[in-house]
C-alpha cells in the first residue's frame, strides 16, 4: 500500500537528509540548511550532495538508497554519517545501521509535496529562501512571527501537508485544527497558488482576529 510506502520511505530519507547531508554539511560548512531540489533536495553549502528520487547524488554518480544504511551511504561518498552535534534535540530516531526502505513511487509524491510547497512559499513571500530543515525534514519560512511551510508527513497526519505555525492558537476556532496551528493535506490542493491561498487565508485569519 502507498501509505506504508510512504512512511517507510519519509523515514528513510529524513535518515538521509539528516545523516548524510545535513550532519556532514554542518560540520563542513557550519550550516544545517538544505534547500528542495527537482526531484528532492540537496545540500546548502559543501559537500554538494542531493537526493533525487531513490538515488543519493554525489559528483555526478547515482547511488542507490534502497537496502542500505545511512552509514554506508556516507561512506559511498567518503563521508562520516551523522547527524548535527548540539543543534536541536528531534531528528529522524532512525538508526545509523539501519537499512533503508525508499519506493519510487512514495518517494514522488514527498518531492512533488516539496516542489509544490517551496512554489508557494516563494509566491507568499518573494525575498524569503525556502529551507528545509532535517529537524523535522519540512520546507518552510518564518513571516511575521508565522511559520508557513510544507511538511512530508509526521505523526500529526501521515501524509504530505501544509501547515500555519502559531503561537498561542487562537481559541474556539475549528480553522485551527492542530496542536501547532492549522494542517492541509497537500492532496486537496490543485498547485501552488492554491497553497498560497491557504497561507494567505491564515494571515487573514489572524489580523482580523488580532
Amino acid at each position: 500500500m502507498l501509505n506504508d510506502g510512504l512512511a517507510h520511505t519519509r523515514h528513510a530519507l529524513h535518515a538521509v537528509a539528516e545523516y548524510v547531508l545535513a550532519g556532514p554539511q554542518h560540520r563542513a560548512s557550519g550550516t544545517i540548511k538544505l534547500r528542495v531540489a527537482p526531484g528532492g533536495f540537496r545540500t546548502w553549502a559543501e559537500p554538494a550532495l542531493a537526493v533525487v528520487g531513490t538515488d543519493l547524488l554525489h559528483a555526478g554518480i547515482a547511488h542507490p538508497m534502497a537496502g542500505r544504511t545511512a552509514h554506508e551511504l556516507a561512506a559511498m561518498v567518503g563521508l562520516e554519517a551523522g547527524a548535527p552535534t548540539d543543534v536541536y534535540r528531534d531528528g529522524c530516531g532512525v538508526p545509523l545501521d539501519e537499512p533503508l526502505e525508499v519506493e519510487a513511487t512514495a518517494a514522488h509524491v514527498i518531492a512533488d509535496a516539496y516542489a509544490r510547497g517551496e512554489a508557494a512559499l516563494r509566491l507568499l513571500a518573494p525575498d524569503l529562501e525556502p529551507v528545509l530543515w532535517p529537524e523535522h525534514f519540512d520546507v518552510g519560512i518564518r513571516l511575521a512571527d508565522i511559520n508557513y511551510g510544507v511538511s512530508p508527513g509526521d505523526s500529526h497526519l501521515a501524509e504530505p501537508y501544509a501547515y500555519v505555525g502559531i503561537d498561542p492558537i487562537p481559541p474556539d476556532d475549528p480553522y485551527w485544527n492542530a496542536p501547532f496551528g492549522a494542517t492541509r493535506p497537500v492532496t486537496t490542493f490543485l498547485d501552488a497558488q492554491s497553497i498560497r491561498e491557504f497561507f494567505e487565508e491564515a494571515q487573514q485569519r489572524l489580523n482580523r482576529d488580532s
